[in-house]
């Protein structure tokens, strides 16, 4: 071996001596480091798995919103007659009060006999939004669709049975409108 290779083979053997030795020198901050990193870690996963907690309830918040935002739009659809019909329920009831009344000559038969086409035209139309008239005459007696203004004994009826009806009771679709005003046997 020339010189220079064994300069270089003493170097490296003095350079591993202190490389040996270095480990130990630098193994507490070594530890050090590996403590604080794995701190820093712990601290990491816990700000992740907080804003994983935060994504999934803003997700599940605006899933909710969405869901009743469609049905809310829905309601909407189905009872966007609602406030049409409840005011054409007085002119449904004036026509038949009007519908009531005799005629005793042929102008007034005439008159009668077109409001009762413009009359039926009326009844059908706020059916095909899905109004009808709530039974009332002869059915027991239901707080959800009839409203009691006078009650009467009659011992041949049977108790909470409606005697008479005052004014109509309407429904649009499955929600009561306007209920039934009754005369209940007691």
């Amino acid at each position: 071996m020339t010189e220079r290779q064994e300069e270089l083979l003493n170097e490296e053997v003095v350079n591993e001596e202190t490389t040996v030795e270095e480990p130990s020198i630098f193994t507490e901050e070594k530890t050090d480091n590996v403590i604080s990193s794995e701190e820093e870690l712990q601290k990491l996963r816990a700000e992740v798995d907080e804003k994983e907690n935060k994504y999934l309830r803003l997700h599940a918040d605006f899933e909710n919103y969405k869901r009743r935002a469609l049905l809310d739009q829905q309601s909407l659809m189905t009872y966007r007659a609602q406030s049409l019909v409840t005011d054409l329920l007085p002119v449904l009831d004036n026509f038949e009060r009007a519908l009531q009344v005799e005629a005793t000559d042929e102008q007034t038969a005439s008159l009668k006999q077109g409001m009762e086409m413009v009359y039926r035209l009326l009844v059908e139309a706020v059916k095909k939004e899905g109004v009808e008239e709530i039974p009332a005459l002869g059915e027991q007696f239901d707080p959800n669709v009839h409203q009691a203004v006078m009650q009467e004994s009659d011992d041949s009826k049977p108790s909470n049975e409606v005697l008479q009806e005052f004014q109509k009771g309407y429904k649009l679709k499955d929600r009561v409108i306007r209920p039934s005003m009754v005369k209940v046997n007691e």
